[in-house]
């Protein structure tokens, strides 16, 4: 029986996507074989890589001057990748959370790199518009604390978003921003692969970096310069399929407004459980929250565990619990959980 996976990553796919792949595991295209067991370079694993393209630019509307480029190594190699790839002395990251420091630690080892914001990460701080630096960077969504930044406003230098535990989940202003990024792993697909999606005037061939590494250098080989993440991809076409079946982009926010929103307003009518982020930065994605008696946290994640309720655990830093709402979430998932912690409440409070 499949249960409701709530890890923040890797998270559940679509169980449309897993049967269709599991029937065809021994078997693709009448081949007699895997995918995995074909060369990147067949012309029907080409097609597989241009067929998901073309559903990033589709699902996304990624103007024709932006580069789709499937990488190795994840989101976390892009924090030094970027700054390499950009050519970038000077950065400015707006810090909301962990993973913004990972991207600032990234950045720092090629860079000069001021900040807005500091822990406790629980509110976006007032960004100023940036200037006099190569580059903007920030995190859409901090899968650890859970914060969300809405509008990035205007800024006179480019932007480049991390978008790992969003993506897909809302449409993207490509008005303000170059170069967007997200590993795999959360509403795209498997990990082991990480989406870059870049403005072509933005990208250096001569940038120093390792060829497999260059993003000019993969966008202009279809990002097979080396041998590729073929399942990954191969999994990651089907998961955009999905979306577009089950109403594109728009319906996936609809969607997500729904199930956290539900899940706040559980919260907050509690004075057994809490979110200690503001309303206005709070994730649609990733809802952490405490309980009042942080010595029960033990017994909330056996109980759930035990009616199928899966990696609700808090991450360490944080401590509670987490609930992510990824986009491939089964219906009634979000019904079943705050169920689930209005029993345990009325029986432990």
């Amino acid at each position: 029986m499949r249960t409701f996976n709530f890890s923040a990553g890797p998270a559940g796919l679509p169980l449309p996507v897993l049967e269709s792949a599991q029937a065809e595991l021994l078997d693709w295209q009448g081949l007699g074989t895997s995918v995995m067991e074909i060369s990147h370079r067949d012309p029907r694993v080409i097609a597989v890589f241009e067929s998901a393209e073309q559903r990033i630019r589709d699902l996304l509307a990624v103007p024709d001057d932006y580069a789709v480029i499937f990488l190795q190594g994840g989101a976390s190699a892009l924090f030094d990748l970027i700054p390499q790839n950009l050519m970038a002395s000077s950065i400015h990251v707006l810090n909301t959370g962990a993973w913004s420091e990972k991207a600032i630690k990234g950045a720092q080892r090629h860079a000069q790199v001021t900040t807005t914001g500091a822990a406790p990460y629980v509110d976006v701080a007032p960004l100023a518009p940036v200037s006099g630096v190569d580059y903007l960077h920030y995190c859409h969504n901090e899968t650890i604390h859970g914060v969300r930044v809405g509008d990035i406003g205007s800024h006179d230098v480019p932007v480049v978003c991390d978008a790992s535990s969003s993506i897909f989940s809302e449409a993207i202003d490509w008005a303000k921003h170059d170069l967007v990024y997200a590993g795999a792993q959360k509403n795209l697909g498997p990990s082991g692969v990480c989406l870059v999606i870049a403005k072509r005037d933005r990208l250096h061939s001569d940038a120093p970096v390792a060829p497999v590494f260059n993003f000019a250098n993969q966008a202009a080989n279809g990002s097979m310069v080396n041998t590729p993440p073929v399942f990954a991809v191969y999994l990651i076409e089907k998961v955009l399929g999905w979306i577009a079946d089950n109403g594109g982009v728009a319906a996936m926010d609809r969607a997500a407004q729904a199930r956290s929103g539900a899940l706040y307003a559980a919260i907050d009518a509690s004075d057994f459980y809490s979110n200690p982020v503001a309303e206005a930065a709070r994730s649609r994605m990733n809802v952490p929250f405490l309980l009042a008696n942080d010595q029960l946290n033990a017994d909330f994640v056996r109980d759930s565990e035990a009616e199928g309720l899966m990696f609700l655990k808090g991450h360490r830093s944080v401590g509670g619990m987490r609930a992510s709402l990824y986009n491939a979430l089964p219906d009634g998932a979000t019904d079943a959980l705050i169920q689930f912690m209005q029993h345990f409440e009325a029986t432990r409070a």
